[in-house]
């Protein structure tokens, strides 16, 4: 008995150890056979990139279509204001030259009733040519035809009511549509201004 006593059955150092290095593998041994988990798939990895993706096309799209949608916009407005303001100068250099033509018109107008004088004068072979007063008569005219102060009138002319006055109508058995048989007073336009209509006998169809 004494030799058993002094020879005692050692114990393993690594007990406790080996009783929790146990456990964990029971606990991962049950984790893994989950027939519930499978893991992190790698078709779920592509499913998220294919969606990150398909947003990142979307935005750009979406993007791309506001930018076309404010440069037609921008376009849109700018013919627009060119257009505007093409039709503006337009406007205004067309009443500029009415009002200038106005301008000279009624400059001119003071000089008509020498200028009826002469026509008068020629009709009766009182201006000469080469006489003092032809020459006058013929610097006068040259003046107001540079001021752009234009004659009209003349026998033959089909009547026009917008260009003559009709002081007397006269039954022809030669027109066949209103004509001007003779001029009284000669009209005058500047431009597109009428400055005076033309006086005139007219020559109606007769009946």
């Amino acid at each position: 008995m004494s030799d058993q006593n002094e020879n005692p059955v050692e114990e393993p150092l690594n007990g406790g150890s080996s009783a929790g290095d146990a456990s964990e593998v029971g606990e991962n041994a049950g984790f893994a056979e989950d027939p519930g988990y499978d893991g992190p798939t790698e078709d779920a990895s592509f499913e998220d990139a294919d969606l990150e993706t398909s947003l990142t096309d979307a935005d750009l799209s979406f993007l791309e279509q506001a930018e076309s949608d404010l440069a037609a916009e921008r376009l849109a407005d700018l013919q627009r204001v060119t257009a505007e303001y093409a039709n503006y100068r337009k406007r205004t250099e067309a009443n500029r030259e009415i009002e200038r033509e106005r301008i000279i018109g009624d400059t001119v107008k003071i000089l008509l009733p020498v200028l009826d004088d002469i026509d008068r004068a020629e009709k009766h072979g009182d201006l000469a040519e080469g006489s003092a007063l032809a020459a006058i008569a013929g610097k006068l005219r040259g003046a107001t035809e540079r001021l752009g102060l234009v004659a009209y009138g003349a026998a033959g002319d089909p009547f026009d009511p917008n260009l003559h006055e009709a002081i007397l109508q006269q039954p022809s058995p030669d027109v066949t549509a209103e004509t001007v048989l003779d001029v009284v007073e000669t009209g005058y336009m500047i431009g597109t201004t009428q400055v005076r209509a033309a006086k005139v006998v007219v020559a109606v169809p007769a009946n």
